[in-house]
């Protein structure tokens, strides 16, 4: 059953699935193979994007920028392809996404 529609990361996701079913296993470990950085480092990262307020940037945005950890502004334009960034708006994300 669907209780909410929001846009979560793969990381975000695994915090779901901490109590997982046997059939479910198998894409805790595919995700774990994916995710880069740590679901409290996802969130703070979606909380430091989100304090941005900007207005190109939805949720389905942050969640692909926590999944791909983009690390230059070609990288972070791949993920917007519905909007451009300019400049600032790029170098405003990719500061906050640092590691």
């Amino acid at each position: 059953m669907i209780k909410n529609n929001k846009s979560l990361s793969m990381v975000e996701a695994m915090e779901y699935m901490k109590n997982t079913q046997n059939e479910e296993l198998e894409m805790m470990g595919f995700i774990k193979k994916l995710v880069k950085i740590t679901p409290k480092k996802a969130k703070e990262i979606r909380k430091n994007i989100e304090d941005l307020e900007l207005m190109k940037v939805g949720p389905q945005h942050i969640s692909k920028i926590i999944d791909l950890m983009p690390e230059n502004a070609e990288d972070l334009n791949k993920i917007f392809t519905d909007v451009s960034l300019n400049e600032d708006e790029t170098k405003q994300i990719l500061e906050k996404i640092k590691i």
